[in-house]
């Protein structure tokens, strides 16, 4: 889920493996493609707080003394974070969670929010982080409106912890020939508001204008079943989301009978937890063990778990997005 106007460059090829890993690891999880937003419980991962853990003396005392690290989340965005049957918060961020809150010392507490509100709760102190597949982009660090480049805000930091790119899927067995994004003009994509892929279609409308060509008409939903369920009612031609999620649902909805991906993975960039600006020294708390989840081996096992090798990374950076 990112926001950045770039004009997209083909990912490597070789990512698109990945697909097929996922497919396999899909096969092994609950299906969670279900509009999960209506649950606005939460859910927490990690340890409870206490001295022994090796990094907690890098976090802030207040949270030290809480014991729990409050992080606004899209939990309707599987494999990344979804619930399962018995209502749990599971996925791709709480496992990474999970194992940083070990050495931390410190519950990672998952609530439920829209996507587009994420940042805002970080500056109304409502979460801690947010951690939601949200991509590491120079607008989002700076706080500017990726429509009007105007600056909306004071901005975040990241703490980049995964690499994915974007995907386009329609119905199975109605590709209608799309093939690359040129291939949208004059087509219907139905996609979750605010994300990455919201921005990239509405760069392509312009382009297909610019070209000469019918536009590409865009409807925006507040979460990414929602425009999935506009597709397979045949309101909408193709969906766009992050690669993971885009093959986590080709693999699991209607039991992999429902949607297919189309063409090649696009913009790969980094995922990153989002922090406050003014929040400095849990960002470098979150660096430091997301590094040593990294050291440790077990950021490859979680990966490996979900499939999704391909986007590993080897070096927590802060604000590594462009």
């Amino acid at each position: 889920m990112t926001a950045r106007i770039t004009r997209r460059s083909l990912a490597a090829k070789s990512r698109l493996a990945a697909v097929g890993a996922i497919a396999v690891a899909g096969s092994l999880l609950v299906t969670g493609c279900g509009d999960q937003t209506k649950d606005n419980g939460s859910d927490s991962s990690g340890t409870a707080a206490g001295s022994t853990a090796p990094l907690a003396d890098k976090l802030p005392k207040s949270i030290r003394d809480k014991g729990v690290i409050k992080v606004g989340s899209d939990i309707a965005y599987a494999p990344v974070e979804f619930k399962d049957d018995s209502g749990k918060t599971v996925g791709i961020d709480p496992d990474i969670a999970n194992a940083m809150g070990k050495e931390l010392g410190v519950k990672f507490e998952f609530q439920n929010g829209t996507f587009d509100a994420l940042i805002g709760g970080l500056a109304s102190k409502r979460y801690d982080i947010a951690m939601s597949a949200m991509t590491d982009t120079k607008e989002r660090q700076e706080g500017i409106d990726s429509d009007t480049g105007k600056k909306v805000g004071a901005g975040v930091d990241f703490v980049d912890y995964f690499t994915a790119g974007v995907s386009l899927y329609t119905n199975k067995g109605d590709d209608q020939g799309i093939k690359t994004w040129d291939d949208l003009c004059g087509k219907t994509m139905a996609v979750q508001r605010n994300t990455f892929s919201h921005d990239l279609a509405k760069d392509q409308a312009k382009k297909c204008v610019e070209d000469g060509k019918k536009t590409l008409k865009i409807e925006d939903f507040a979460t990414n079943p929602e425009a999935e369920t506009r597709m397979r009612s045949k309101g909408a031609n193709v969906v766009s989301a992050d690669f993971p999620i885009a093959a986590y649902s080709v693999k699991n909805s209607g039991g992999g009978k429902y949607f297919e991906i189309v063409g090649d993975q696009v913009e790969a960039g980094p995922y990153g937890i989002a922090v406050a600006k003014d929040n400095t020294e849990l960002r470098d708390a979150l660096q430091a063990a997301l590094q040593a989840v990294i050291d440790s081996g077990e950021y490859k096992k979680i990966v490996e778990k979900w499939g999704v090798e391909d986007g590993a990374i080897t070096e927590a950076k802060i604000n590594g997005g462009s």
